[in-house]
This record gives C-alpha cells, sequence and structure tokens, in this order.
C-alpha cells in the first residue's frame, strides 16, 4: 500500500522556542512533546526520537523496546545534566508494516484514524483530567476547561521505568492517520480537525493548514503534526469504502514496570472566552443608522477582545516565569506561576511533584508556611529548595545516638 506524508511543526504565539519534535524515517513517523523548559523539552523530546530511530535503524529490539530505552536516555540525562534536570517527553509512534500500523504511545501527544468521513482517536491521553473523566469524577465537557488538564500522569524520562502503551490497526485504502502534539487538539476542536482533514487532499497542504489554524487560535503552545495517507488506488482521504470506522486499538501491554503515582505537567492552557454578543440597534430607528450603531458596537468589541488577548498572553508570559514549592497530593511539588488563584482559575501548575511526604516537611519549623508556597528566582532556586527539604526530612527523621 502506498504511503503519502505530511509534516510540520511551529513554534506556536506565546513559546520562547520550540520543544516538539517529528520523526519521519519510512517506515517508522513519531511526533514528541517536550517538558522541562525550552531547554530541557527541546533536548528530551529530540533524545527520545534520536535513540527510537537509532535502533530502529540498527533493528535492536521492537518499537515498544526501542521506547524503553528512550525513557532511560533521557532520564539519565535528565540526571546527568542539572541544566536539563526534570525534563520529560511525550512519545506516539507508528510503525507501518503494509495494510497494519502498529502504534506505541507514552503522554498526551495523540493518534487519529480518518475513516469513511468520521475521526476517531486511537490513543489514550495519560492525563490527570483523563483519569478523573474515567473514574466520573468529571464529565468530558468538564475535563475541557480543567485548569489541571496539563498535568500528565505518563511521560518518558520522569523515572527509570515506564509503562508503554501499544497496539495495532489495520488501514484501507483511503484512510488518514494523524499524529499530533497538544499544541494541535488543545486549540482547534476535533469537529474542526476533521474537517480540514476531510478538505485538504494533499496531506503537507493538510498538515499545513491544522498548524495555520492552531495558530489563529491563540497559539500557547507549540504545534506538530505528521499526516499519514494510504491508498492503492489514488483515492482521497477518508474516500475508502470500507465505511466502519476501527475500534480503538487495546493498547494495555506494558513492557515495564509502571510509574508511580507522581505527575508531571507542563504550562497550563488558558481557557478561551466567547465574547458576549452585542445588543442591537433600537426598534424604528433608520436602517443606515442601525448599519452604523453595528459597526461601532463591532469595532469596540474587537478592541475588548484584542485586549483581553493581550493581556492573557502577557500573563500567560509571567506566570512562566514565576516558581515556587508547595504541596500537591500530599507531597511536597514544584510549581510554575504563582501561589494563587483569580475567579476560580489557579495560576499555577505542578511542574514536579516529588516523593517528599509534605506532613513531614511541616513537621519542620522551617517549612511550616509549606502549602502557601515557598516561591524561588527560577526553577533550579525551587530545585535547591526540594533538596534542602529532602535533606532536612532526612535528617530529622534519623534516630539519635
Amino acid at each position: 500500500m502506498k504511503v503519502s506524508i505530511g509534516a510540520a511543526t511551529d513554534i506556536g504565539q506565546v513559546r520562547e522556542g520550540n520543544e516538539d519534535s517529528f520523526l519521519v524515517v519510512a517506515p517508522l513517523y513519531a511526533v514528541a512533546d517536550g517538558m522541562g523548559g525550552h531547554r530541557g523539552g527541546e533536548v528530551a523530546s529530540s533524545l527520545a526520537l534520536e535513540t527510537v530511530q537509532g535502533m530502529f535503524e540498527r533493528r535492536e529490539g521492537s518499537l515498544a523496546d526501542q521506547v524503553v530505552e528512550a525513557n532511560r536516555a533521557v532520564f539519565d540525562r535528565s540526571q546527568n545534566d542539572r541544566t536539563v534536570s526534570g525534563m520529560g517527553t511525550t512519545l506516539t509512534a507508528a510503525l507501518v508494516d503494509g495494510n497494519r500500523v502498529h502504534l506505541v504511545h507514552v503522554g498526551d501527544s495523540r493518534a487519529y484514524l480518518l475513516r469513511g468521513g468520521e475521526l476517531a482517536q486511537l490513543t489514550e491521553d495519560h492525563t490527570l483530567v483523563h483519569r478523573m473523566v474515567m473514574e466520573g469524577e468529571i464529565s468530558q465537557e468538564e475535563a475541557e476547561t480543567h485548569p489541571q488538564r496539563s498535568i500528565l500522569t505518563r511521560a518518558l524520562g520522569v523515572d527509570q521505568s515506564v509503562q508503554v502503551d501499544e497496539g495495532d490497526v489495520e488501514v484501507s485504502d483511503g484512510d488518514r492517520l494523524l499524529l499530533c502534539t497538544d499544541g494541535l487538539t488543545g486549540m482547534v476542536p476535533e469537529g474542526q480537525i476533521r474537517e480540514i482533514l476531510l478538505e485538504s487532499a494533499d496531506p503537507q497542504e493538510a498538515v499545513e493548514k491544522l498548524v495555520k489554524v492552531a495558530n489563529r487560535a491563540g497559539g500557547i503552545d507549540n504545534i506538530t503534526a505528521v499526516i499519514l495517507d494510504f491508498s492503492e488506488d489514488g483515492s482521497g482521504p477518508g474516500e475508502t469504502k470500507q465505511t466502519a470506522i476501527p475500534q480503538q486499538p487495546t493498547m494495555e501491554r506494558p513492557v515495564a514496570e509502571p510509574l508511580p503515582e507522581a505527575s508531571t505537567a507542563r504550562g497550563p492552557k488558558t481557557p478561551s472566552r466567547a465574547a458576549r454578543p452585542a445588543p442591537g440597534a433600537r426598534p424604528g430607528a433608520p436602517r443606515r443608522s442601525s448599519r452604523r450603531v453595528g459597526r461601532k458596537v463591532g469595532i469596540w468589541a474587537g478592541v475588548t477582545l484584542a485586549v483581553v488577548a493581550l493581556g492573557m498572553v502577557g500573563l500567560r508570559l509571567y506566570l512562566d516565569t514565576q516558581w515556587f514549592v508547595g504541596v500537591s497530593n500530599g507531597r511536597v511539588a514544584i510549581f510554575r506561576g504563582v501561589p494563587t488563584e483569580v475567579g476560580g482559575f489557579e495560576l499555577h501548575s505542578v511542574v514536579v511533584e516529588t516523593s517528599i511526604p509534605a506532613e513531614e516537611a511541616q513537621a519542620l519549623a522551617l517549612y511550616r508556611d509549606l502549602p502557601d508556597g515557598i516561591t524561588a528566582d527560577d526553577r533550579t532556586g525551587a530545585e535547591t529548595i526540594v533538596e534542602s527539604i529532602r535533606d532536612d526530612v532526612a535528617r530529622f527523621e534519623q534516630p539519635t545516638s
């Protein structure tokens, strides 16, 4: 079966650097979304894909084995290089073998299949919010705007071992496979992604349009997309004669011990706000005057939205430079942002949740105010505070002779 490829990545409208990476080495394709700051995220995503590519070209192990080794490579680099300490990355990859595609997945990047005009998500997000949805704590609608929707429960490089989801999907003539990071799915609704995939027959044109639309929607994260079109007779995407879309492949076969419950996160997503419709002109007013009033209202509404958007971008940039140490799920954690909330929205997110019990740290007078947040100048300063807490807690627990 013939495979046509389109691939694109973009820094977005807010980030200072691109922490995404993608791999296109037929028949292997992958996307990765790094975390841990500009340098750390970029190193994590590129190192993970370089490790997978190297092992694949040397024919060492299965694709899942290669991802496990990528986890080890990122973790070891994070432990040995303080400049990228705490980094990690998502990874979603597809290995094409005829009409069978083998998928492996860790994190919240995604794989989608377009078939017969229908779009189906093939991977499961490894996020705290998705877990809350599955356990019935919140609805899917609430998950889309939840302040903790960026917190990952699984990622490469944050622990010595990782659980890798893997599964197979049979593809047919006219199918289109999309691999993408959450910089796309966080900005563009699935319905609009489906429309773009159906409208653009050329895969490169399609990925470029997806990136463009995500940037227009705000582009608050890096954006990466890879499209694989499968064809035998040149039919367009989604035109397969097989109308039934396959069920989500079983992506639950672990290849290593699962991660502990410690969570990691990238920067928070800022929920979009819809403008309130402007009231119309008074009944009985001349039509020409009504149009003028409508234009003026439209102009002011546009100005207001622009001011709000600029304010949100400025706030996002400011929060990305703020760090503190606090408490998450009963453990000492490093946060990005400020330890407060406005209008019900928390202005911070968990970056690293340690194994140090917060109760033991608070037992020491020096860290009694830990729940209120101990501010730091930068991430390195926050990590220094955490190490001091770890040392002090260990010293306090040692029996006296």
